[in-house]
């Protein structure tokens, strides 16, 4: 005869199991796509900063940004919010090429960092926001606390940075204050980083179909993406060397 406390036991155990087994399968695709995205994006910054046909449609030769240049930017981050708003009335497979889309097109509007910076301290930058990342990331996945309430002020900040970060780049023009908004943008986006890993792990739901699935792991890859993305151009401010 069967223990009923042991076959609930064991229930119990095995539903806990397929959930942790599930989870862990669902990060690993998150991350999966967002490193997939780093990749595209350094291959269409590399592309465009070494053809210089290419280049000049976008930059001019003192590192702006042209017209079609600015155009090229709005149209990116207007692709951004475009996924996130049309993500629940989208298909899955329509959401995985917009972000592949997105992704090529944020590599060439971010060339001009290939063009301005020295190689090693682009490569230097790289590894040291990869290693802080990762262990934010880690922290934010493992963590008990609840990051929520840390949302709001991160959010506040970020729309503070980018006041503060118009105003200097039309009308002050501040050393400093550059130095500062740099610093802040820093730990904005290390503290994002911690938030939204933790953010995506909750959104996993074991009864959710292929598709919600997906479409949840593309949109917390995008997340991430421009967590590392931000965090690394920040820090490009303090350890880069310019050509």
């Amino acid at each position: 005869m069967v223990d009923q406390n042991q076959y609930y036991s064991n229930s119990r155990t095995q539903t806990a199991a397929e959930i942790d087994e599930g989870l862990r399968a669902y990060m690993l695709t998150v991350y999966n796509y967002m490193a997939s995205a780093l990749a595209l994006t350094g291959l269409a910054a590399y592309v465009t900063a070494n053809t210089p046909a290419l280049a000049s449609l976008f930059f001019t030769a003192e590192g702006g940004r042209t017209g079609l240049g600015m155009i090229l930017f709005i149209v990116t981050i207007g692709l951004s919010f475009g996924i996130s708003a049309g993500l629940n009335r989208m298909k899955a497979s329509t959401v995985q090429i917009l972000y592949w889309v997105f992704a090529v097109l944020f590599g060439v509007s971010l060339s001009y960092v290939l063009m301005i910076y020295t190689g090693v301290s682009i490569a230097r930058t790289f590894f040291i926001t990869a290693a802080a990342f990762g262990s934010l990331s880690i922290y934010g996945y493992t963590t008990k606390r609840n990051l929520a309430p840390l949302g709001t002020f991160l959010m506040m900040g970020l729309i503070g940075l980018l006041i503060s970060g118009l105003v200097n780049a039309f009308f002050l023009q501040s050393t400093m204050l550059h130095f500062v908004t740099s610093a802040v943008g820093v730990l904005i986006f290390a503290g994002f980083t911690a938030y939204d890993t933790q953010k995506i792990k909750l959104w996993y739901d074991i009864n959710d179909s292929h598709e919600v699935a997906k479409k949840k792991a593309i949109y917390g890859a995008l997340d991430l993406y421009l967590d590392f993305i931000l965090l690394f151009l920040h820090l490009l401010q303090f350890l880069g060397n310019r050509e």
